[in-house]
């Protein structure tokens, strides 16, 4: 049904924008890494590009917006390419946070935000504090459980059922908190594995699902709800993040059933685009 992930995050990583300017700093120097996160030596033989004692063949062209990993002397776009999807790492600017893009769909908001100010928002509207136990239902590129982290979290569950998912976020600079010991990542479909979470264990839960779509919709309803439920605190927190979809009447059936499934003070919060809830201290 699901298994711990031991997360192993890959390094050097290099955004587009960084292999540029490695190549026009060579023969020597130090450049930027990581999305702006590292420094570290380059050093440029012929052909060969050396960057923190890592090298590769100098490529013909890079895409500024990408970032890239070194595998067998190559360096390489963090992308997949399968028949069902294309997934890729982008980089809205230089030091911004990468979102993951799969067919096109960026997993966090990019327009007006960046996807650590969109992470943000939705653990700030969980109101994430100290001690926490969260429940994060969709790992993504990690960036929701590394946040409640940073917010003083004392543990978080992560469930993520795309491995290919999995594969970009350790070949993503912003996901390497996910090594974390306070992190239990696993390989799985939430939609069974919460069946097997014990009764009143989280203080919290961010329920940050893909758009609603025919293959989404478990995540939509009313008996995973029921299930979300059940395994936060009398008390306990929730999140859920819908987005504004065309028209009002998805965001109504979700707050309907939230309510339903026994939430209380259901409540839109603009900012985060998506509702806050809590199970009440007598549930």
């Amino acid at each position: 049904m699901f298994e711990l992930y031991g997360f192993r995050p890959v390094w050097p990583l290099l955004a587009g924008w960084e292999v540029v300017e490695a190549l026009g700093r060579c023969p020597s120097g130090r450049v930027s890494v990581g999305n702006g996160l590292y420094t570290a030596r380059l050093e440029c033989r012929g052909s060969l590009v050396c960057i923190g004692g890592v090298c590769f063949e100098k490529p013909e062209s890079v895409r500024e917006d990408m970032v890239y990993y070194v595998e067998g002397g190559v360096l390489r776009p963090v992308e997949v390419r399968a028949r069902d999807a294309y997934m890729r790492l982008r980089v809205p600017a230089p030091r911004v946070h990468a979102t993951l893009e799969i067919n096109g769909v960026h997993m966090h908001r990019v327009e007006g935000s960046t996807p650590w100010e969109d992470t943000l928002a939705k653990v700030r509207a969980a109101r994430v504090r100290r001690g926490d136990v969260v429940l994060d239902t969709c790992t993504g590129l990690g960036y929701t459980a590394i946040a409640s982290l940073l917010r003083g979290a004392r543990l978080v569950w992560s469930f993520e059922v795309d491995e290919r998912v999995l594969w970009c976020a350790e070949r993503n600079p912003h996901s390497s908190l996910l090594e974390a010991d306070e992190v239990i990542l696993i390989h799985g479909d939430v939609t069974r594995g919460v069946e097997r979470l014990p009764d009143n264990y989280f203080t919290v839960v961010i329920h940050d699902p893909p758009r609603l779509t025919a293959a989404t919709g478990d995540l939509y309803s009313l008996e995973f709800y029921r299930q979300l439920y059940r395994v936060l605190k009398p008390g306990g927190r929730l999140f859920h993040y819908t987005g504004r979809p065309h028209g009002g009447r998805i965001l109504q059936g979700v707050a309907r059933r939230l309510r339903e499934a026994g939430f209380e003070r259901v409540r839109w919060v603009e900012e985060a685009q998506g509702f806050t809830a809590i199970k009440p201290r007598w549930g």
